[in-house]
């Protein structure tokens, strides 16, 4: 048997995570069918960018608005999600959005991906900051000044998540 058709255990499982081991390999996936949902805003030319702590590396991250579909309500949709995520976090919201395609952002540790939106007629609403204490602080960043602003943030102990490669002309 090679690993592919081991069978899987379950190592762990929380509420929202679950270990697995299948064969030789171990790795981290959601529980209950939920997905991430990512959010590519922009409003006035910029970017709508979220820092908020995040406890797996123990301090901020900047990062594009997300959120997770199925958290909270089962029946929920990547789009309704998209669009409640983006106004909780930022304070903005969208006309509609248009699903860009489906990525995994660490396949050899993770399962979980996540569907990259891009919102359409995206104005503000609202303060934003998130919900439940999630303390979120919203930047508006053109993309040509992005990789400066992240590295300003970097040299602050921010922590940068990988999906803003995809917007900075390397």
């Amino acid at each position: 048997m090679n690993d592919a058709t081991a069978p899987k255990q379950t190592m762990w499982q929380g509420k929202y995570v679950r270990a697995i081991k299948q064969g030789r390999w171990e790795y981290v996936s959601r529980t209950n069918e939920i997905r991430a949902v990512v959010i590519l805003a922009e409003h006035g030319g910029k970017l709508i960018l979220v820092e908020q702590y995040r406890f797996p590396i123990g301090r901020p991250c900047l990062e594009l608005p997300a959120g997770l579909v199925g958290d909270e309500d089962h029946h929920a949709d990547i789009d309704e999600t998209a669009l409640r995520e983006l106004e909780e976090e930022t304070g903005f919201t969208a006309e509609r959005v248009e699903r860009i395609g489906e990525y995994y952002s660490s396949p050899g540790l993770l399962a979980e991906g996540f569907t990259l939106v891009r919102a359409q007629g995206v104005r503000k609403v609202g303060d934003g900051g998130g919900t439940g204490g999630e303390d979120i602080t919203v930047h508006l960043v053109s993309r040509d000044e992005l990789p400066a602003f992240a590295e300003r943030k970097r040299q602050e102990g921010v922590g940068i998540d990988v999906k803003l490669l995809m917007l900075m002309d390397l």
